[in-house]
């Protein structure tokens, strides 16, 4: 396992970070998911996603669990709050003040810690004044509940406001976690230049698009069961790559894969991290193989002509547009 700094900070996460969205209290039993997060451990990965909202808090309560007994020191904690929990209450959603806190101090409990390492706010809200939610965040730094605070799916303009009101309360805002792919690319011509300006780096999710970039899609082909494109909230997911044209580019990337000594699943992953304001891809898991396969893809360089030939095979089916963030 490799290692980058996140943002304009002094804080190391993996290359490789391990992420429990669909799969931990929802896709995978309890016992298979502290098999796959001993298998992220075992390969060296110390940075560990999740969020409040997956499987309705769930998520969080089964990865404190699968970290018991693991020294705190040596693993990164990642979650985040705005979306819906709990019963649904007035102020069980978004980035005022009292979700933050309440949804903190709550993360702080299923985590089984005292304090995350990073703390990001899933969405933008715009119900609410930016002022008070950078406030909410940057107490939580000053009490010693979060170390660093990041957003995910903002655009540009709103993580440039953002890193304005972190810097006016001297609170470290260096993180961004967006959806990034070799298929899904909105992120490159607004958000990262933002982010190179203000020190902060992207950690992103889905770098396979949900399974697509592995090739285990076929055009015309049935969908293989056991898939993600066989369950009925994945295949809701995935229904965006799901086209003829989507699916035979994809298989134009075997030979290149081939060519790089690579599974299809690590070349994409490697392809995320040649982006140099990437810090780390998060790959979920729902057997330990997956896992031990997917790591591979740290510290692997691609070098400029097979990033040529990659784009080739997949002209006419990228987006691009930044105006589709999942925010915007």
């Amino acid at each position: 396992m490799e290692f980058r700094r996140l943002g304009r900070s002094g804080l190391n996460i993996s290359e490789i970070s391990y992420g429990n969205w669909l799969t931990h209290a929802s896709q995978v039993e309890e016992d298979q998911a502290h098999a796959c997060v001993k298998a992220a451990l075992d390969a060296g990965i110390t940075t560990f996603d999740t969020a409040d909202v997956y499987a309705n808090t769930a998520a969080e309560s089964v990865l404190g669990r699968a970290l018991s007994g693991v020294r705190r020191e040596s693993i990164e904690l990642l979650t985040k709050s705005y979306w819906p929990t709990g019963p649904g209450g007035p102020n069980d959603r978004g980035l005022g003040r009292k979700h933050i806190i309440e949804s903190a101090h709550a993360s702080l409990r299923r985590l089984q810690t005292d304090y995350l390492d990073l703390y990001q706010a899933h969405r933008f809200d715009h119900t609410v004044p930016l002022e008070e939610t950078m406030l909410a965040y940057s107490d939580l730094v000053r009490q010693g509940k979060v170390l660093y605070i990041g957003v995910s799916e903002w655009t540009a303009e709103q993580i440039a406001r953002g890193a304005q009101l972190a810097r006016e309360l001297k609170v470290p805002f260096i993180s961004h976690q967006p959806q990034y792919s070799m298929l899904w690319r909105v992120i490159e011509s607004q958000v990262v230049p933002t982010c190179e300006r203000e020190g902060i780096s992207q950690i992103v999710f889905s770098p396979i698009a949900q399974g697509i970039l592995t090739g285990k899609y076929l055009p015309g082909a049935e969908v293989p069961s056991g898939s993600r494109g066989a369950d009925e909230r994945g295949s809701r997911m995935i229904a965006r790559w799901m086209r003829d044209d989507v699916l035979t580019a994809v298989q134009g990337l075997q030979p290149l894969a081939a060519e790089a000594g690579l599974t299809m699943a690590q070349l994409a992953v490697a392809w995320v991290l040649q982006n140099p304001n990437v810090a780390s891809a998060i790959i979920g898991a729902s057997r330990p193989e997956q896992v031990q396969e997917n790591v591979k893809a740290a510290g692997v360089k691609l070098d400029a002509d097979l990033l040529k030939k990659i784009d080739e095979v997949l002209e006419g089916v990228i987006t691009d547009d930044p105006r589709l963030t999942a925010e915007g």
